[in-house]
């Protein structure tokens, strides 16, 4: 598994499981280039991992949610 846990629970990934996370994101959930970019800001003022940040501000549903930590579990 490429994605590693930081201390404090935050996770961390290669920058190709993260280009394959925004394509998963895009492609299999149909997440708009809007909405990721909506939550790309809000990540820098508010630092986390950005399935959260997506569900935080209802650009994603709880079940698209777990879709990804699925997904993430997998790659």
């Amino acid at each position: 598994m490429s994605i590693q846990t930081r201390q404090g629970g935050e996770l961390q990934m290669s920058p190709s499981t993260y280009s394959r996370l925004i394509h998963f994101l895009q492609e299999d959930l149909s997440i708009s280039a809007a909405s990721l970019a909506v939550a790309l800001r809000h990540r820098e003022q508010d630092p986390g991992p950005l399935p959260m940040i997506l569900w935080q501000y209802g650009l994603i549903t709880m079940e698209q949610l777990e879709q990804i930590y699925d997904w993430l579990e997998t790659v």
